[in-house]
């Protein structure tokens, strides 16, 4: 193909291979605008009823690569079983655009593997900024699912998603995509049963974050898995603009830099982060959680940090800034060095309950106010003291523990400690 297909508006359209393959001319021999082969339907006259799917698009020739499918539907998208192949080296549109227009409609992408990546844009002959984005869906209002996709090595994000619809994201891989593998803007994001991995670093890019969620009402992310070999970012960021969050059951593996493994910014909503482990070896010291700033409480419950992370950089495995925070049933071990600690405490209104803290330095700094510290194991590798309690810290309540190390009191006001053992 040497040119595009436009129908703007259309029902019921089907394109269907039958062990078919596309293959769209390169840079130089296109007819004219370089950008896709399909489009069907625009944002203001969408097309409806759209399926698509048994493609192959080979774009291994030199200088190749394009938007092969370019969809928006009032409602009925169904895109299956679509593979390209090759390397996305001619600097344009990356091979996926798709939108919902109806905030009643939907959509269903099933099998869109997108597994040889893209150049940056300095080694293509097109000039587009940073490169090409694995599967784009921008100005988007209805709903769409993504299920087993496969996106790698695509510069300027493997998904990326923009709009007041909806979007979820099940199963399939996501892999060395910069500067994040999947980015969703939406007002509703649900990821899960899907694998992350940065296992490779890219040239170009200071981040390669596996999940970076700029704002939504609700933000869900359950049964995920995370590999961050050569890691390149954090893992998963929420943005201040996200009005509440909930991880669930997710395996972070974090090595070689410090980055972090959740981090929600100052300004979000309300998050729970339940049953979240969190490795971080000994190349590294990453936050496992970093808390940052003004917004809605955090509850991190049955959680589990393990690994031999330094404290050299990123000192604690939990940095909580933002007020109104609770840590229940937590098992903390870091027996890396560099006095890596456990919790560091330094805004207000905390509980910590039933934790068992292992760390090379303290386990807990308590440097806030009004902090419930309750029927946990908090001990020191190195033999440092169990708790710290900060020259500004104000009532502090310290009940039934076992701390072999400890207490350090550098003058906090309004402590109280009963039934602890030391």
């Amino acid at each position: 193909m040497d040119e595009q297909v436009r129908e703007s508006g259309a029902d019921n359209v089907g394109l269907v291979g039958d062990d078919a393959t596309l293959v769209p001319a390169d840079y130089y021999d296109f007819d004219g605008p370089q950008y896709r082969l399909f489009r069907l339907g625009t944002y203001y006259d969408p097309a409806r009823d759209v399926l698509i799917k048994n493609f192959d698009v080979d774009q291994r020739a030199d200088d190749t690569g394009i938007r092969a499918f370019h969809v928006s539907v009032s409602d009925g998208l169904s895109v299956k079983n679509i593979d390209v192949i090759g390397r996305h080296d001619s600097g344009t549109w990356g091979p996926a655009l798709f939108r919902v227009t109806d905030s009643d409609g939907s959509g269903h992408i099933d099998g869109l593997r997108i597994t040889d990546g893209a150049d940056w844009q300095t080694q293509t002959p097109g000039d587009l900024w940073r490169g090409p984005t694995g599967i784009l869906i921008n100005n988007h209002d209805g709903s769409i699912r993504l299920d087993h996709c496969v996106v790698r090595n695509y510069p300027d994000n493997g998904l990326y998603v923009t709009g007041s619809g909806s979007v979820s994201v099940v199963g399939g891989l996501f892999q060395n995509n910069g500067p994040v593998n999947v980015r969703i803007g939406a007002s509703r994001a649900t990821v899960e049963r899907t694998e992350f991995v940065t296992d490779q670093r890219s040239p170009y890019y200071l981040a390669q974050i596996p999940m970076r969620f700029d704002y939504a009402d609700r933000v869900v992310v359950r049964d995920v898995s995370i590999d961050l070999t050569a890691p390149n970012g954090d893992a998963v960021q929420i943005l201040d603009d996200v009005e509440s969050a909930a991880l669930r059951n997710t395996d972070i593996d974090i090595a070689d830099v410090p980055a972090a493994g959740v981090v929600v910014k100052s300004g979000s909503g309300p998050v729970s982060i339940v049953d979240v482990d969190v490795d971080v070896d000994m190349d590294c010291s990453a936050n496992a959680f970093r808390l940052l700033g003004n917004g809605g409480g955090v509850v991190v419950q049955d959680c589990r940090i393990a690994g031999s992370a330094s404290g050299e950089n990123l000192r604690h495995a939990i940095r909580c800034e933002r007020d109104n925070c609770e840590f229940r049933a937590l098992t903390v071990d870091q027996w890396g060095g560099g006095k890596r600690r456990g919790i560091a405490l330094l805004g207000e209104d905390y509980t910590v309950y039933k934790c068992r803290i292992r760390c090379s330095d303290r386990p807990v700094s308590a440097y806030g106010d009004d902090i419930w510290i309750e029927e946990n194991y908090l001990d020191s590798y190195s033999g440092d003291e169990s708790i710290r309690i900060g020259p500004d810290a104000d009532s502090v309540r310290i009940k039934n523990n076992e701390l072999p190390d400890g207490i350090q009191d550098a003058g906090g006001r309004n402590v109280l400690v009963t039934g602890t053992t030391y």
